[in-house]
């Protein structure tokens, strides 16, 4: 085994073996003598599978120059593929004197080891079988973002021992209701290796979201049924099962920090192997840290080691691991090489010209806590975003607010005035109304303020940003009026979520009704209020009855998931236009119709040839007409069935969201009855020729 360890003002490194994970001293202690282009390294003959290690980095430790090292503290292997478990706070793990008036300035002298999880040498060896990506394609795919954990504490078919694991993800149960969904992709948050802050643990919570990573190439340990390298194979096993299965797994990574803070933070790891070239320093003060991302520290993208420590990683995943993309946290942080966010950046250059990363899934989250961090619509081609700007528009839209009709339509449609101009397609724009970060869909139309009590932090953290309506009761009601309307208020925005040309992402657990109890910020919360319930009442089986309903539409329409932006123009081969945005008496919006601040509703005409996708042979698949018909007023509104070029066929009703459940309608109509705060979708029928 070689280990090597990168450090550019290291003056000796020493590699530290150990018998067990909590041991507080080393059995032996190892000086890497060798040291080539600024790598230092040892080849130990004997070490194994399950060897222990960490390091100890000896320099200056000058704060006011950026160098932090001190030997007395074991730090963890950047590259270690498995860690033995997790922090256990104490004292001893910061580099300088807690409490001491001098703060980080003044040194520490005491051992770490005993408090410090170990790396853990581990057998790559895995045995894949047939394991094929799915490589589902871009317009076709429906992500579902989720939590290893929270996914299974509830789940009363999965086995008890297998719950809030690797292995309870992959486990039939969770795989059933997946399918049965007809998820393509499922979107985990963060599985590196990472640590829950010392302030959290102290007020008997964790860091439940997982963004604070302390190791980028090893699987969470908790997420296994046990320790010494363990996770790796439970999560290979993991990824197998989804690919069995059909579903690509995506990876949420935070590549733009680390777990050790601010300047006062511990030192686990990069701060005490070289503080100054893994992280962004202030270039008049070096003792403290540039800060991006709201959590003390950002990584130093300038520096090529850096760089190569997080392009390795990425590649480890994909060949090692074998996942199938990943979504990048607070993503503009990577592409700040001066202070603004440069999208041309070296980053974006190696992820593009890389032929690993560059074929994989690549969604970033497109906004960072810097300035200019709101990168919406800015990221180069190759790359996917969470559209934050179809989020904001349909709660509006949905809740009541005037004025949003005109950039509805552009969300419907593929937001074009975002991705068109840099040459990327429907599918840069990754649609969603929900995520782990915000209320739930449930909450969403149940509260009106966030109620994050639960956090301890009396309720000042989350945003005030929610754009939702409670429809009549703050929180849980009894009342059968406002609970039907708040029904019909998930099936719009599920609908319209799934509807919108776009990449669909749900999150786990609003398809039946989950609910953080106006929570919109859990990320501390390790308990019934994150976990999925599974626990349905008839309304949430119902609702997901309603969302597989939705993705069984989404699947048999070739309309619904374009490539390339609809037009306005007319199909091939016939008059019509590929789409038409129309008013409520079957004819085209016009400019004072835009215009409108008050008008509330709006109808969306698809041709069923304006379609893009082709057979294995090159020939066109053609979808159906469709109109879909959304009201967000207080008052019903007749909509006039638009004229279509053979006017033979028929005009049938495939979503009702003010009466679900209903047979399907069929028949010659003139017009239909929208209600108020309802979506319809109805599908033109030609009729069947003569079988003779």
């Amino acid at each position: 085994m070689n280990f090597a360890l990168f450090s550019e003002h290291a003056t000796a490194v020493e590699l530290c073996l150990f018998e067990r994970p909590d041991d507080a001293a080393e059995s032996q202690r190892i000086q890497l003598r060798e040291r080539t282009d600024l790598v230092w390294h040892a080849y130990l003959p004997d070490a194994r599978p399950g060897t222990l290690y960490g390091f100890r980095v000896h320099g200056a430790y000058e704060p006011q120059e950026g160098h932090r090292f001190n030997p007395n503290k074991l730090l963890i292997c950047p590259y270690a593929k498995a860690i033995t478990g997790t922090i256990d706070w104490d004292d001893s793990l910061y580099g300088y004197r807690i409490g001491d008036p001098a703060e980080d300035l003044a040194f520490d002298d005491r051992n770490s080891a005993g408090h410090m999880p170990k790396g853990v040498v581990v057998d790559t060896a895995f045995t894949w079988g047939d394991d094929r990506a799915p490589d589902t394609p871009w317009n076709r795919t429906v992500i579902y973002e989720c939590h290893v954990r929270g996914m299974t504490m509830r789940h009363p078919d999965v086995p008890p021992e297998l719950r809030g694991t690797f292995l309870g993800m992959a486990s039939d149960p969770i795989l059933d209701h997946l399918l049965s969904l007809g998820v393509t992709a499922v979107e985990v948050l963060p599985v590196h290796q990472f640590v829950s802050e010392r302030a959290l643990v102290q007020r008997g919570l964790s860091n439940y979201w997982g963004y604070n990573s302390i190791g980028f190439f090893s699987p969470h340990v908790a997420y296994a049924t046990g320790g010494g390298g363990q996770q790796v194979d439970e999560f290979k096993s993991m990824v197998k099962a989804l690919h069995k299965a059909g579903i690509e797994v995506i990876l949420d990574v935070v590549y733009n920090h680390t777990g050790e803070g601010n300047h006062l933070g511990p030192t686990l790891s990069l701060r005490g192997i070289d503080n100054d070239a893994y992280y962004r320093l202030e270039p008049n003060d070096r003792r403290r840290y540039m800060d991006f991302t709201g959590t003390g520290n950002s990584l130093n993208m300038i520096h090529p080691r850096t760089m190569q420590m997080i392009m390795d990683s990425l590649r480890y995943w994909i060949g090692d691991m074998h996942v199938d993309g990943f979504r990048f946290d607070l993503a503009p942080v990577l592409a700040r090489e001066l202070y603004e966010v440069n999208r041309l950046g070296t980053f974006f250059d190696i992820i593009q010209q890389d032929p690993m990363i560059g074929h994989v899934k690549l969604i970033a989250e497109p906004w960072d806590l810097g300035e200019g961090g709101y990168q919406v619509g800015n990221f180069p081609t190759g790359w996917a975003e969470w559209n934050g700007r179809y989020r904001d528009c349909v709660r509006r839209f949905w809740r009541g607010d005037q004025g949003q009709v005109p950039e509805l339509a552009s969300r419907l449609s593929g937001s074009s005035d975002l991705y068109a101009a840099s040459g990327r397609r429907t599918y840069a724009s990754v649609n969603f109304v929900t995520a782990h970060d915000g209320f739930t869909l449930h909450d969403l139309v149940t509260y009106e303020r966030k109620h994050n009590e639960a956090n301890g932090e009396a309720n000042r953290d989350g945003t005030d940003a929610n754009y939702s309506r409670n429809w009549g009761a703050e929180g849980e009601t009894e009342s059968a009026r406002i609970n039907a309307t708040r029904e019909r208020m998930k099936r719009n925005f599920l609908g319209t979520l799934i509807l919108s040309q776009g990449v669909t992402m749900l999150l786990a657990g609003d398809e039946m009704g989950r609910t953080q109890q106006g929570n919109n910020n859990a990320y501390a919360l390790d308990n019934e209020i994150s976990w999925v319930a599974w626990d349905l009442s008839s309304e949430d089986r119902a609702l997901v009855a309603f969302t597989r309903e939705l993705l069984g539409i989404f699947r048999s329409n070739a309309v619904l998931r374009r490539r390339t932006f609809l037009t306005g123009r007319p199909v091939p081969g016939g008059e019509a236009k590929d789409l038409s945005w129309l008013r409520p008496d079957g004819t085209e919006m016009t400019q004072g119709d835009w215009d409108d601040q008050s008008n509330q509703v709006l109808g969306m005409l698809l041709h069923g040839r304006a379609t893009d996708e082709v057979d294995e042979r090159g020939r066109p698949i053609f979808g159906n007409t469709i109109l879909m018909l959304l009201n967000a007023g207080t008052r019903s509104r007749a909509f006039a069935m638009p004229r279509v070029e053979d006017e033979q066929g028929q005009w049938r009703v495939l979503i009702n969201t003010a009466q679900p459940g209903r047979p399907l309608e069929r028949g010659k109509r003139v017009n239909v009855n929208v209600v108020a705060h309802s979506l319809m979708l109805l599908r033109y029928e030609k009729p069947r020729r003569d079988a003779s």
